[in-house]
């Protein structure tokens, strides 16, 4: 399996997180670096997220983003400026690009969910030239991710699968501090710098913040649609009340931490 993440409508996927994907993409792409005229390889675009800020961010940029989901891969090529952009369906654990043959290969809120994680950043590390870069982000499952930590930890405590799911949610690949370095490390690369990228996630109510869950998108999304019916009204009351903390539905923001790593090919 080259990605544990379920996708099944971009619409779904872009109000659940490729809106937050963005925010994210800017602290990034700063700490990742880019410059004018680069070829810039996006592992795991999805539906365009990093790649369009990357072309708002230099000019001249050739940038290729290739995703293992056909759902994500049409609708960011429906995104105006895609002739700035080659699509590729592929496997970030078997990229079919030549050695060395881009500036720097940028992975954001991918890696997680590639069980090949470690083949996927050795993967990074052969198509960057030497002196390029390799960058990547994922979120801080356990200690940064408090949207998704509120659902799991209340899933935990109600289901009786839902411990066994939380387990298996914050045991994702590379999402421990550290872990992403060694990983890089291990693939051989250098000058390994790491940091935290904090963003806010916005939501006008339970509503906005459920809708993409209950429509089956995601991780959670999948999880809970595979419950039975009393089980998804069960967690779904409850996750509501976490998601009030005592006070009237409404608009909230959660802090979202990912732990980001950077390097050099030598």
């Amino acid at each position: 399996m080259s990605s544990s993440f379920t996708a099944l409508d971009a619409t779904q996927y872009e109000h659940m997180m490729g809106r937050f994907s963005r925010q994210l993409a800017r602290p990034f792409i700063a700490f990742a670096g880019i410059a004018d005229g680069e070829a810039v390889l996006d592992v795991g675009c999805g539906t365009g997220s990093l790649t369009y800020e990357l072309l708002a961010s230099a000019r001249d940029l050739a940038v290729t983003g290739v995703d293992y989901s056909d759902i994500f891969l049409a609708a960011a090529r429906a995104k105006p400026g895609t002739s700035a952009v080659r699509f590729e369906r592929g496997d970030a654990a078997d990229l079919a690009m030549r050695n060395a043959s881009f500036d720097r290969a940028l992975s954001l809120l991918v890696l997680h969910f590639v069980p090949e994680s470690a083949r996927a950043v050795g993967e990074m590390r052969r198509v960057v030239r030497p002196g390029g870069t390799v960058a990547a982000a994922v979120w801080d499952m356990r200690g940064g991710y408090l949207a998704q930590r509120m659902f799991w930890d209340t899933a935990a405590c109600l289901l009786p699968g839902g411990e066994a799911a939380r387990a298996r949610a914050y045991t994702r690949p590379l999402t421990r501090p550290g872990e992403m370095r060694e990983a890089f490390e291990k693939a051989g690369l250098v000058d390994v710098a790491e940091a935290t990228l904090t963003i806010r996630m916005d939501y006008a109510g339970f509503a906005e913040y459920w809708a993409p869950i209950a429509g089956g998108e995601g991780p959670i999304g999948a999880y809970v649609t595979q419950l039975a019916p009393a089980e998804r009204e069960t967690v779904a009351a409850a996750v509501r009340r976490a998601y009030e903390g005592g006070s009237a539905d409404g608009p909230r923001s959660f802090a979202a931490s990912a732990l980001a790593c950077r390097a050099r090919v030598p």
